[in-house]
């Protein structure tokens, strides 16, 4: 009996702790009038703006720098980019804003 509870508590927990959220995914736009009045959809992250800050769940795996690109191509240069927990440098938002 204390087998069959141990192992109806893991199948329960399993999928729970597969669907940890993924870490932060966020921009901060340098042209705040460029940022969208509604939510945009990049590669699959929907983006939400207030203001010059944009924050994204879920999406495409993809490189940092990659994604930062897509989103100067529809927001505009930015001034940091944080993807999914990791910040670029400056000179790879340098070169993302290019």
């Amino acid at each position: 009996m204390r087998a069959l509870l141990i192992a109806a508590t893991l199948l329960v927990a399993a999928p729970a702790l597969a669907q940890a959220p993924n870490a932060a995914t966020s921009a901060v736009l340098a042209d705040a009038s460029r940022a969208p009045a509604s939510r945009t959809i990049i590669d699959g992250a929907t983006w939400n703006c207030e203001g010059a800050a944009c924050t994204a769940n879920g999406g495409a795996n993809q490189p940092a720098t990659r994604a930062c690109r897509r989103v100067v191509a529809r927001f505009g240069p930015v001034s940091s980019f944080s993807y999914k927990g990791v910040a670029l440098t400056a000179e790879q938002i340098a070169a993302c804003n290019a």
